[in-house]
């Protein structure tokens, strides 16, 4: 809420202005690796099948939920991308036993493996919701309500 932002002292314009500009930053950087990764940008190279499934990919390893769970995977994608070039149709085959290994193996992701589950964040925004039954978990019974 910009109103309670701004009452207690939060400067709101000039952090929308911030945020927009790193956000059009960030965007012209992708646009640009688009680029240069196509060498081509039309409709059908970028709106296709197999680019969808690219950044489910990426998101999957990476790590749902997170900003930087994406970041992490985008760098493996690209990595595996060069690294299994030359394996031609396998390579397809590699990626989807990947996704399906650290899907089965690490539901976070990558990025939920080197942070621990969560507790390191390099970009901290959103919440973090508390489980209840975390609390209840570490209750222990006292002397007097042995059964």
């Amino acid at each position: 809420d910009a109103v309670a932002a701004g009452s207690l002292g939060v400067r709101v314009t000039r952090s929308k202005r911030i945020v927009y500009v790193v956000s059009g930053m960030g965007c012209a950087l992708a646009g640009a690796m688009i680029a240069a990764n196509t060498l081509r940008v039309q409709p059908e190279s970028i709106f296709s099948v197999q680019w969808s499934a690219y950044m489910i990919f990426i998101v999957v390893i990476g790590g749902i939920g997170t900003i930087e769970g994406p970041i992490v995977g985008a760098i493996v994608f690209f990595a595996l991308q060069q690294w299994l070039s030359d394996y031609g149709v396998w390579y397809l085959v590699i990626l989807g036993l990947l996704a399906i290994i650290i899907t089965l193996l690490l539901p976070r992701g990558i990025w939920g493996l080197i942070s621990g589950n969560g507790r390191i964040r390099l970009f901290p925004v959103g919440y973090r919701i508390a489980n209840p039954l975390e609390k209840f978990a570490l209750i222990k019974p006292t002397a007097t309500s042995k059964e």
